[in-house]
């Protein structure tokens, strides 16, 4: 399966990035991956093999790419109870620098690119996240609904707040279909009911479920939050959704 490392230009400077993508040189549905708030690491460059190996290519941007190349910060090989304190000490300060303001325009530079790249097919996209990059792909997708045809988000940051701008205000610029997968312990029950009261005003075809027995991060096999089933439930999820709306690209 190849890989690349790419530099993806944007308005504050050069985004690094890695793509996987099948081997053969065809054309492939292009898919961009929200790294969570931990970032790039080999985890994720796992999972963008899985989806490579089932024929998309896959695109996955340092989202701190403004303070330096990843990893930004050293990272232990698993994030338990003991190093996560000292890990999220060094990562709250560039979560709370990454704005709305910016993860737009990153946002716009990071579809521009993937839909330019040789091994990409035309048509639409699907837009993936983890954590705070669940929150991130809802955002592109509402921003880009020409462009983007699926969006799943797991484990998702604040979808709901009190903002004019939170993420279930602007469900109704959707054009994807949408999957999202939480944690128990993500959203209230509260939370999860404005939202989904959103998405049916607003006509999205999507689903929304609670992964049982899961805590935030579920994904993620480098933490312990890593819940090896939810994971599969996961990918259950996310293949099928991608399957129908990127088949045939």
């Amino acid at each position: 399966m190849p890989t690349k490392t790419l530099q993806i230009p944007t308005k504050d400077g050069q985004a690094d990035a890695f793509a996987a993508f099948p081997a053969g040189g065809e054309r492939h549905p292009g898919v961009l991956l929200y790294m969570d708030a931990i970032g790039v690491r080999p985890v994720l460059r796992e999972m963008a093999g899985e989806l490579a190996e089932r024929g998309y290519y896959v695109l996955v941007p340092n989202l701190f790419y403004r303070h330096g190349p990843a990893p930004v910060i050293e990272l232990p090989e698993h994030i338990g109870e003991e190093s996560r304190p000292a890990v999220f000490a060094q990562l709250m300060p560039l979560i709370e620098a990454h704005t709305t303001e910016r993860a737009q325009r990153d946002a716009d530079a990071y579809l521009r690119f993937l839909s330019a790249q040789p091994e990409v097919s035309s048509g639409p996209v699907a837009v993936i996240g983890y954590c705070m990059g669940a929150v991130l792909a809802m955002r592109a997708a509402a921003a880009h609904p020409d462009q983007v045809a699926a969006v799943a988000g797991f484990h998702p940051g604040r979808l709901v707040t009190d903002a004019p701008d939170s993420p279930h205000r602007l469900v109704s610029k959707l054009t994807a279909r949408v999957h999202l997968g939480l944690a128990e312990n993500d959203m209230s029950s509260e939370a999860i009911s404005e939202l989904n009261q959103a998405l049916d005003a607003a006509g999205v075809s999507y689903t929304s479920e609670i992964y049982p027995g899961t805590v935030h991060g579920f994904t993620m096999s480098d933490t312990d939050a890593f819940d090896p089933a939810a994971l599969q439930r996961h990918w259950d999820r996310l293949l099928p959704l991608l399957d129908l709306t990127l088949a045939d690209r």
